[in-house]
């Protein structure tokens, strides 16, 4: 039973993943409207002619969330069960990240919804992407059957910076601010932005980088074995990625690998500073007299 719900687990975890980086192809390609202001059919169809590149990608979007939606439902009434059969001779009870991934799973196609409807407000696309990373997490939980927690030392930290250093990148390409810096590792060759607004929340989503790329490099002296290391090099990876797309021009290729990169850091921040594996048993039968 544990090898199954871990699976099922794993298997929600990497769909999610790929769901994230289709959606920034989405983006990047402009694809957002390729089945119109329909939801959750698509120009009005289930299945939709595929004669043009924008619908072809927003449709297999919409697949791929299809396919982690049934996978989330699944895990959670996979976990429920058993949880109810945890007094019987059950040995692997679930905590409750299977229930809270199919509460974030319900709120991010309600988010979903509502992005099509308004036709791609940023501040909707980017609780989109910020739910769908807590989503990946609890799954990654889930499947690792850690609780809830950090590490100790600079964990929770490198968590929260992590987190909040994605929802800036992903308001940053969302309001059109992803060209407002030119040059790397300043922008436009200035520490203090002159260049309006945009190039402050470039420079911001910059700042919290650079910060990220420190903390870390300090957690990952100060942390045995090879977690932190191993988050420390996609950070960087990450950092160079970033910094190529904006002295080529950004072109999408790129912009598509920095999207990817990040969520593979975001990704190995929680499996690095979550707790270890435990598995809860229940209590042993009392032998009889």
């Amino acid at each position: 039973m544990t090898r199954r719900f871990t699976t099922l687990a794993w298997s929600a975890a990497a769909c999610t993943y790929l769901l994230i980086v289709l959606g920034a192809v989405v983006r990047i390609t402009g694809s957002g409207m390729g089945c119109g202001d329909h939801w959750p059919l698509c120009n009005g169809h289930l299945f939709p002619p595929l004669n043009d590149i924008g619908t072809v990608i927003e449709w297999s979007h919409r697949l791929v969330a299809a396919l982690v939606s049934i996978l989330v439902a699944a895990l959670g009434l996979y976990a429920w069960r058993l949880r109810a059969r945890a007094g019987s001779t059950e040995q692997y009870v679930p905590g409750n990240a299977g229930y809270v991934a199919l509460g974030l799973l319900i709120v991010q196609i309600l988010l979903g919804a509502i992005t099509v409807k308004f036709e791609l407000p940023a501040w909707s696309v980017v609780l989109h992407l910020g739910t769908a990373m807590l989503l990946l997490a609890t799954l990654l939980l889930a499947a690792r059957g850690t609780p809830p927690g950090f590490r100790p030392g600079l964990a929770a930290p490198v968590t929260g910076l992590a987190f909040i250093t994605v929802l800036f990148g992903a308001l940053t390409a969302n309001l059109g601010a992803a060209a407002a810096c030119g040059g790397f590792p300043l922008c436009n060759g200035e520490i203090w932005i002159s260049a309006g607004p945009l190039a402050w929340i470039h420079w911001t989503h910059r700042l919290l980088a650079y910060a990220l790329t420190a903390v870390t490099a300090v957690w990952a002296v100060k942390t045995p074995g090879g977690g932190a290391k191993i988050v420390l090099g996609l950070i960087v990876l990450q950092v160079i990625v970033g910094a190529a797309a904006v002295l080529s021009g950004l072109p999408g290729v790129l912009q598509a690998a920095h999207v990817a990169v990040g969520t593979a850091v975001w990704a190995g921040v929680v499996l690095a500073t979550s707790p270890g594996y435990t598995q809860r048993c229940p209590e042993p039968a009392p032998r009889a007299p």
